[in-house]
């Protein structure tokens, strides 16, 4: 019988370092087109059931679609994921060579999920989505800069920045338009998320291109891949306070400005949170209850295809 092989990839700037298990085999090749040949052409006869990489920002996304293209499979890991896990097996030192080891070990030992990577266009979708949260970013800095400035020369200046950001906002606003409704399915979606009371376009949106599994998991394993289902931390006798780590910040970023939305608007949200901070609840706990809360509704939604009622909200988060 054959044995599975799990490869673990650690991908830096110029480099690609490669781990094998459970042979222990390890190589490196450039981080370019060529290195990426070299690699598939040493990776595909060994006919791996993992192939692990760490999330770096986008620098990864090139060397997974050469991947995806050899019909190879791919799963993109939370770095802190992949680190605690070292840590557990007493694995502290750390080079590039090492890091690759680890990441094969991770895949052999936690099987991770594949799950299917965006097509080109969600993709493309997902980064303007991002290019919009930057310029918002970049907008409020500078507005806090103008507050703290005398010079009217400089201010000036800061003024006209904050000028250019907006208009970019709308030309991206206007963009992300346009693409949505090329896309009779994604209009769709953007169209039956914006019934729920809190939830507008710019959110739908970014619901849709961030967050595309949305319908086909549950109500907690969608709220854990967002970032959003109290973890325990529980040992023996002792119980620790339940948190939210982890997950999909780009989403849980948008998910928070709408539930500050619809705890003014939506009457289901708001009297969750009022229950909740009436029963001694901390004001951000109660706050990420209701993103909870949200996120389900909207799974529910997506999954069933009906719009927004109020008797949905009575699922639990």
């Amino acid at each position: 019988m054959r044995r599975a092989v799990f490869v673990g990839i650690d991908v830096s700037q110029d480099f690609l370092d490669v781990g094998v298990r459970p042979s222990g085999e390890r190589f490196r090749v450039p981080y370019d087109a060529d290195g990426m040949e070299a690699l598939v052409g040493r990776v595909q006869p060994l006919r791996p059931t993992r192939i692990v990489l760490e999330a770096t920002g986008k620098l990864e996304a090139p060397l997974v679609a050469r991947l995806q293209m050899a019909r190879l499979t791919p799963v993109v890991v939370n770095p802190r994921q992949v680190r605690d896990f070292a840590k557990a097996t007493g694995e502290l030192a750390k080079s590039d060579g090492i890091d690759a080891d680890v990441l094969a070990h991770f895949g052999e030992a936690i099987r991770p999920e594949v799950r299917a990577l965006p097509e080109a266009q969600l993709q493309a979708l997902a980064e303007l989505v991002n290019r919009r949260r930057q310029i918002q970013d970049m907008r409020v800095a500078e507005q806090n800069r103008l507050k703290r400035t005398a010079s009217e020369e400089v201010r000036q200046r800061i003024e006209r920045h904050v000028a250019f950001l907006e208009r970019e906002l709308e030309d991206i606003d206007d963009e992300l338009r346009r693409q949505v409704a090329k896309t009779p399915a994604w209009q769709a979606d953007v169209d039956l998320y914006c019934t729920v009371p809190g939830i507008g376009p710019t959110l739908a949106t970014s619901v849709v291109a961030q967050l595309p599994e949305l319908g086909h998991l549950s109500g907690r394993k969608i709220s854990k891949l967002v970032g959003i289902a109290p973890l325990a931390d529980d040992s023996g006798k002792r119980q620790g306070k339940r948190r939210i780590w982890g997950g999909r910040r780009s989403v849980r970023r948008s998910l928070y400005l709408a539930a500050l939305v619809a705890i003014r608007f939506n009457p289901p949200v708001r009297d969750a949170y009022q229950r909740l901070v009436g029963l001694g609840k901390p004001k951000k706990v109660a706050i990420v209850a209701c993103m909870r809360k949200l996120v389900v509704i909207l799974n529910a939604m997506k999954r069933d295809g009906t719009p927004w009622t109020p008797d949905l909200a009575a699922a639990r988060p």
